[in-house]
């Protein structure tokens, strides 16, 4: 039986806390993923979908941008739970249709959550809020592109045009994209990796000459060591539990750096054999630093001073292939380790044990993910983990390498077909030769510049292509209202969203076809590409009977919108593009770097891997034509007394701002989002109590303050100092202005804050004992014995 869409939002009043997984996957995951898909999808299509998902026969998984082993190496369920949640997601049988629009007035949906809005189901047509209405209504796809094009046309200049993208746009749709926005005269093409992995992008040009991993799918098995820092694989990308079950096998040895002790790099239960069904499962991390939030470029100095110190150094490699190495190691010579020491919260002999790890290891893996880029000092913490890298020769060489795991399934690609706010001049020069008109050259604006800009009037269009940039963005009382100053403002999605809702003065919302989803543009099969995280490029194609007869491919709306708006301008073959995608393969096989044969290449099972030259031949395309060292100062994040580090992260039920459910079964969390994870020691000197509500206010160096209201107190096994909340409802508490040096990207990691407890009216100066815990609405369970379910049940607060 399929379930019906919820009718009421989240209420969290049985919101239950027990005990955190100590594993990840096993038997439990694949009953969440079969419950899920049955009760949105059905069995029949259940099985339909999951099992052409990653296949070199069916299409891409919408989740992360984790790579997929050769065909011949792949399994018959080849997804992992957060895939199939994505599957179910997109395929659900729930439809949106104009009948909800004309049954929800905006006014009541501005006061859903984003969970609530995605659990309706799928649009099935294009609808537009006019100025002045109080609910969206239907609109003809040529209704829908005259309102676009009559806006762009009308606007005083290109440049008062933005048009953003998700990660999970495909490569043709990206690239026809980016060629309309340059062909309309701007390069204002900001994407998800701004606020996700943009200080890798950054910091990995400026030390090797590409932003992109180093590694080979391969290198995972074969490493000796792996290090795998503020990237949290059981949730954001399971399947890499396989890859490093693989390793571990290998003999492998897993460092783990992160705050919290995630279940998924404690032990990994692989439900595809019997030691994950009923056994204890793989083993993964041999060495678990629960570093201080914002500690990781104090380790990773302190690592790369004891590997110089003990002459663990390769040589050969740094004479021959790097630039830079004396500056460096004078830098390291004068480290602080008094500094090291209250950066990290470790103690030396725990930093000892890693570098005597690495020390030991002929080939190392490096892997990180946002808990590292998400900061002031983002870029430079990717630079440092580069340099210890660069220390003991681990690029360009079988089982080594620097490899950042991307988050959204093709927010890489889409970066290589040109979506990129600062395109580099060698790119444009390739499109004016290519297609015979001069593109922008003045750089455009990224993901908090255009929210800037929207904010004082500058852009008055807002097109997004995929996503929900109201609730991805940093400072989310500054996002919506600068949205609502565009006159237009579009959005391409498969489901309702908190973007729709926080709209311009007039707003479209155009339904697109699903990567499960049979593409029939053109009157034929047409299928697209995506690149994962290690830069291999392989073609997808959905089983799937679209939703509605009225969706379009985002190729479709692409260059539809680009009919109407240029025209002929530029000679350009918009209608061509549409209608067969191979014209768009062949033009990326002249533009695009390493792309030669690009159609033809695809055609192979797997696809193929794009050129990366410090990967391929140890060739550094820097300024220096080598690798290049770097010095960055060893610095603490300095927190007043009765203040906490914050980090915004995932649960274990959500896919960026995509919520798939109200359970974080890895961390304990059941029914409920709004908890804030406190380290118990901290919560005694704070005076606050399990269960307690309080108010989340962050404090910046400006004397701002920003709140985020009404979270629930989780006693969690936290370093001391810092604390743990989910996003997006803490994006509220990040200002525009808290971004990565170098990057912009927003520093979402390590935000200062204080927990306010909540004033209940009669409480005067606060009570005791058993009359406060009453107050606050915790029933004082606990975890002891004597409750056989090991699990708290907060109760509601009520007030008199």
């Amino acid at each position: 039986m399929i379930r019906k869409p919820p009718t009421a939002d989240i209420d969290e009043s049985d919101l239950q806390v027990s005990h955190a997984e100590h594993h990840a996957a096993g038997p439990t995951a694949v009953a969440v993923s079969m419950k899920r898909g049955i009760e949105q999808m059905g069995v029949v299509r259940t099985a339909q979908t999951l099992l052409k998902l990653n296949q070199a026969d069916g299409f891409d998984c919408q989740g992360c941008a984790w790579p997929d082993p050769s065909p011949e190496h792949r399994h018959t369920a080849e997804f992992c739970e957060n895939g199939a949640k994505a599957v179910t997601e997109e395929a659900t049988l729930r439809r949106v249709g104009p009948e909800f629009f004309a049954a929800h007035p905006i006014a009541e949906l501005e006061q859903r959550t984003d969970y609530w809005l995605g659990q309706q189901g799928r649009i099935t047509q294009p609808m537009v809020l006019r100025e002045g209405a109080t609910h969206y209504e239907p609109i003809s796809w040529d209704g829908a592109f005259a309102l676009i094009a009559e806006t762009l046309n009308g606007l005083a200049s290109p440049d008062e045009a933005v048009f953003y993208t998700s990660g999970k746009t495909s490569n043709e749709a990206a690239f026809v994209y980016q060629l309309f926005a340059r062909a309309y005269g701007t390069n204002n093409l900001p994407d998800c990796s701004n606020m996700c992995h943009e200080s890798t992008s950054v910091g990995l040009a400026e030390v090797i000459g590409i932003g992109k991993a180093s590694v080979r799918f391969e290198d995972v098995h074969d490493a000796d060591v792996i290090v795998i820092a503020g990237q949290n694989p059981g949730t954001n990308h399971p399947r890499m539990l396989s890859a490093l079950e693989i390793a571990k096998k290998n003999g492998a040895k897993v460092i783990a750096i992160n705050p919290l002790k995630e279940a998924g790099l404690v032990r990994f239960k692989n439900p595809q054999n019997v030691k994950g069904v009923i056994g204890n499962g793989t083993g993964m991390a041999d060495l678990h630093l629960a570093v201080r939030i914002n500690g990781d470029l104090a380790l990773f100095q302190a690592i790369s001073s004891l590997l110089l110190e003990w002459g663990e150094v390769d040589h050969d490699f740094i004479a021959q292939h790097t630039w830079g190495y004396d500056a460096y190691v004078e830098h390291l010579r004068t480290l602080d380790w008094d500094l090291v020491l209250r950066s990290t919260g470790l103690t030396r002999a725990e930093i000892e044990e890693a570098a005597r790890l690495i020390a030991d290891s002929e080939k190392t893996v490096y892997c990180w993910a946002m808990g590292i880029t998400q900061h002031k000092n983002g870029v430079a913490t990717v630079k440092e983990i580069s340099n210890l890298a660069f220390l003991r020769g681990d690029i360009g060489k079988p089982g080594a390498g620097l490899f950042p795991v991307r988050g959204h399934s093709n927010v890489q690609g889409d970066r290589t077909m040109g979506i990129w706010e600062r395109p580099p001049a060698s790119f444009l020069d390739s499109l004016r030769d290519e297609f015979g008109f001069e593109p922008p050259r003045e750089h455009g604006y990224d993901a908090v510049a255009a929210v800037k800009a929207m904010r004082d009037g500058e852009l008055k269009f807002f097109f997004g292509l995929g996503g929900n940039f109201v609730s991805a963005m940093s400072d989310t009382e500054v996002t919506e209202a600068a949205m609502r100053n565009a006159d237009l403002t579009v959005h391409v999605s498969t489901k309702p969203n908190r973007s729709h809702v926080v709209h311009g003065k007039q707003a479209l919302i155009l339904p697109v076809l699903g990567r499960s989803e049979k593409d029939l543009t053109g009157g034929h099969p047409q299928r697209v590409t995506v690149e994962d995280s290690l830069c291999s490029v392989h073609a997808s194609h959905g089983p799937l009977k679209p939703a509605s007869e009225h969706l379009r491919s985002e190729v479709d709306i692409v260059c539809s919108m680009a009919l109407a708006t240029i025209g002929e301008r530029h000679d350009l073959p918009w209608a061509a593009f549409r209608d067969d995608y191979t014209e768009i393969r062949r033009r990326i096989a002249h533009v695009v770097p390493g792309c030669a044969g690009y159609d033809e290449k695809v055609d192979q099972p797997g696809g193929f891997v794009l050129p990366h030259p410090p990967r391929d031949s140890r060739t550094f395309p820097t300024d220096k034509g080598k690798a290049i060292f770097t010095v960055s100062p060893t610095e603490v994040l300095e927190v007043p007394e009765g203040r906490l580090i914050l980090q915004t992260m995932r649960s274990h039920d959500q896919f960026n701002t995509t919520i798939y459910g109200l359970d974080d079964r890895y961390r304990g969390i059941k029914n409920g989002r709004r908890v804030v994870f406190v380290n118990p020691d901290d919560m005694v000197e704070l005076g606050l109590r399990e269960g307690q509500f309080v108010d989340i206010v962050s404090e910046w160096e400006d004397g701002s303050e920003r709140l985020a209201p009404r979270f629930r107190v989780v006693s969690y096994d936290t370093p001391r100092g810092c604390t743990g909340a989910y996003y997006p409802e803490t994006n509220a508490l990040v200002p525009l202005d808290s971004k990565a040096e170098g990057s912009n990207q927003p520093a979402f990691k390590s935000v200062v804050v204080r927990l306010v407890p909540e004033r209940v009216p009669g409480d005067g100066d606060g009570a005791d004992g058993d009359d406060e815990r009453a107050d606050t609405g915790f029933s004082g369970g606990t975890t002891s014995g004597d409750d056989p379910d090991h699990k708290r049940h907060v109760q509601p607060l009520h007030l008199s």
